[in-house]
């Protein structure tokens, strides 16, 4: 008699927040831009690209309207010294300049497809 696996739904969305695209499944910590929440507080994106549930994918354009993804906030941090040096050569002209870029951690809690059906578009249903 075979056994059958009981396995989880492999449920992931693409999302878009500060201009850069994230592939995103509950419980994942990301690194985005700063985002202006405090910690602890939950965060809802609802710039929601592409939601795949168990091989059912469907497709926004460019947005899926009505469905979002939640998440609460981690903490936030300041990224890596990037070094910036100007120069110009036989003109003695050199200028060395930083910057460190500001991000929030998020851990995704919940994507919800609410409306999805009916405003996306089905690309393809596995089963």
């Amino acid at each position: 008699m075979p056994v059958k696996i009981n396995r989880r739904s492999k449920i992931y969305a693409l999302i878009e927040t500060s201009g850069r695209q994230f592939k995103v499944s509950p419980g994942q910590t990301i690194t985005v831009d700063k985002i202006t929440a405090a910690e602890g507080s939950p965060v809802e994106l609802d710039k929601v690209l592409l939601i795949s549930d168990e091989g059912k994918i469907t497709s926004g354009r460019p947005f899926i309207e009505g469905a979002k993804v939640t998440a609460t906030v981690v903490g936030a941090g300041v990224g890596k010294k990037v070094i910036i040096f100007k120069y110009k050569s036989k003109t003695r002209y050199r200028k060395k300049m930083g910057h460190r870029q500001l991000f929030t951690k998020i851990t995704i809690k919940d994507i919800v497809t609410a409306g999805a059906g009916n405003q996306g578009e089905v690309i393809q249903d596995g089963a």
